[in-house]
């Protein structure tokens, strides 16, 4: 069950009208050494962290890099100061693009769970970005898009060590995903 702390943010198009998001999660207070490096060399205008951060000095650091926008995970019992979830506006002169909600449990499989999709629909919200599985995923559930960035902390399984961006330009919204050691876009073999 989703708990029921919520909190709202905005983050503006810059004045070229483009944004670019980096979106990490699953720290578990060790990211991969070259994480930051490759956060820095892609110059998101904010990060989002999606929960199991861990040692909260991982926040601090990537702080350095761009404005940070993080929620708890079911790791996180000592950050009592971070939402479980939070809903972002992305905005232009003022007037919504896109709701974002930012949860950390959000999938079971390729599929959002019921009690996300209910929230998503009652914040009127078009992307769900979740952590928690590690597993880098891009697709639709019930009109809903979900973007997990899946893992920069310490490797599970044979998965990969990346996070996410989302760009958007041209009025159109692209979600891509980078291995955190090169900086190469990674996909799906």
């Amino acid at each position: 069950m989703i708990p029921l702390v919520k909190h709202a943010a905005a983050i503006a198009l810059t004045p070229a009208k483009t944004l670019r998001l980096a979106v990490v999660a699953d720290t578990h207070s060790e990211p991969h050494p070259g994480t930051l490096d490759q956060l820095k060399a892609l110059a998101p205008d904010a990060i989002l962290h999606a929960g199991d951060i861990g040692d909260l000095e991982v926040l601090e650091a990537l702080a350095t890099v761009a404005p940070l926008y993080a929620i708890r995970g079911n790791i996180d019992t000592r950050a009592d100061n971070l939402p479980d979830v939070l809903t972002l506006d992305i905005t232009d002169a003022g007037r919504r693009l896109l709701r974002v909600l930012l949860v950390h449990i959000g999938v079971y499989g390729p599929k959002l769970r019921a009690e996300v999709v209910r929230l998503a629909k009652q914040e009127q919200a078009s992307v769900v970005v979740c952590g928690h599985s590690h597993v880098p995923f891009i697709g639709e559930d019930r009109g809903i898009t979900i973007f997990n960035p899946g893992s920069v902390g310490p490797r599970r399984f044979s998965l990969p060590i990346v996070f996410g961006m989302i760009d958007i330009r041209d009025g159109k919204v692209r979600f891509a995903h980078v291995e955190a050691a090169t900086g190469k876009p990674w996909t799906p073999q």
